[in-house]
C-alpha cells in the first residue's frame, strides 16, 4: 500500500499543469478583489479538478494507482489476472486469465485463482508445444482463445465461467463454471443444492422434453435425444442423464442453468448448448431457496 501511495504521489509531482488551468485563473483575476470565501473554496475545487481530470487523461499510470488503491468495503469483483498473446501468421493464441479480488475468504480466493492460473499455463504450454510439432512437420494453422464471462454478480452469488475455443481444421468449445455464495464465502457445487440425488433424474428428464420441444418448434435445431425418430443418432451419442456434477451455473433470475459443451448433445453447429430448469420441476429436491428461486 505505502509503495502504491509512493508511487501515487511521484506521478502527481510530474504531472504537467494543463492548459486549461490558464484560463481558470484569468477569470478568477477578474473577479473582485475581495472574493468571498464560497468564491475561493470554488476556485480551489476547479483547478483541483483541471489537474486531476489532466493527470488521469494523460498518465495511464496514475489512473491505474487509483484504480488498484483499496476502498473501505470493497466488494468483490473479477478482474484479468494474466494474458498471454500470440500472433505467428498461421499460429494465434489469445488467452486470459481471470482472477477473483476482495473475498474475505482468502484460502477460497487463492484456490480458484491458483486453479485459473494453472489451467492457463498449461493452455499456453501446450500450445507451444503443437506449434513446434507443426513446425517440425512443415507448418499448419493452430488457435487457441480463451477468455472468461460474468454470468451473474448481485448480493448474493457470483458465477463466472471460463471458455476455451481450440481450432485445428474444425473448433471445439469447452466452459467452465463457478459459482460463489458471495455472503456466506462457499463455493457452491450442484449436489449441495439438492437433499439427494433425485436432482438428477428429474433434470434430466426435464432437459429432454425441452430438446424434444424445441426441435420440433424448429427444425434447424437438432440434439441427440430419443423420441425424436432419427435413426442416424448412434446409441452411444444419445444424451440420457446429466452427470451428478454437470457444468452449471445460476443466471441473473436465480434460476439453475445446465450447461453441455459443443459436441456433447448435439452436432457442432449447435455449440454450446444452455437449459433453464424451471425452479417447479426441482423445488421439492432443493436444500433450500436461498440460491435457487
Amino acid at each position: 500500500m505505502d509503495k502504491k501511495l509512493e508511487q501515487l504521489r511521484s506521478e502527481y509531482k510530474n504531472i504537467p499543469i494543463p492548459a486549461e488551468l490558464d484560463e481558470i485563473v484569468q477569470k478568477a483575476l477578474k473577479q473582485p478583489k475581495q472574493p468571498t470565501r464560497t468564491y475561493k473554496w470554488i476556485l480551489g475545487a476547479a483547478a483541483a479538478a483541471a489537474i486531476f481530470i489532466a493527470s488521469v487523461n494523460t498518465s495511464p499510470t496514475f489512473a491505474k494507482t487509483l484504480s488498484d488503491i483499496p476502498v473501505v468495503g470493497s466488494v468483490v469483483k473479477v478482474i484479468t489476472f494474466k494474458e498471454w498473446n500470440v500472433d505467428d501468421k498461421t499460429y494465434n493464441a489469445h488467452i486470459k486469465t481471470p482472477g477473483i479480488k476482495n473475498l474475505e475468504n482468502k484460502s477460497l480466493e487463492n484456490s480458484l485463482n491458483q486453479k485459473y492460473l494453472e489451467e492457463n499455463k498449461k493452455l499456453y504450454k501446450d500450445f507451444k508445444t503443437e506449434v513446434s510439432e507443426l513446425k517440425k512437420q512443415g507448418g499448419g494453422h493452430l488457435g487457441v482463445d480463451s477468455g472468461y464471462v460474468v454470468k451473474t454478480d448481485d448480493e448474493q452469488i457470483l458465477s463466472i465461467g471460463r471458455y476455451v475455443v481450440n481450432t485445428v481444421g474444425s473448433s471445439s468449445t469447452t466452459f467452465k463454471y463457478d459459482t460463489i455464495d458471495k455472503k456466506n464465502q462457499v463455493l457452491i457445487t450442484l449436489p449441495s443444492l439438492f437433499k439427494d440425488d433425485s436432482y438428477i433424474k428429474l433434470i434430466s428428464n426435464n432437459i429432454q422434453d425441452q430438446m424434444r420441444h424445441q426441435m420440433k418448434e424448429d427444425p434447424d435445431k437438432i440434439y441427440w435425444v430419443s423420441g425424436t425418430g432419427d435413426k442416424d443418432i448412434m446409441p452411444g451419442d444419445m444424451f440420457k442423464k446429466i452427470s451428478a456434477n454437470q457444468n452449471f451455473y445460476i443466471n441473473k433470475d436465480h434460476k439453475l442453468v445446465i450447461s453441455f459443451d459443443k459436441y456433447d448433445v448435439a452436432p457442432g453447429y449447435m455449440g454450446v448448448v444452455e437449459f433453464v430448469i424451471p425452479t417447479d420441476v426441482i423445488s421439492k429436491v432443493l436444500v433450500g431457496h436461498e440460491y435457487i428461486r
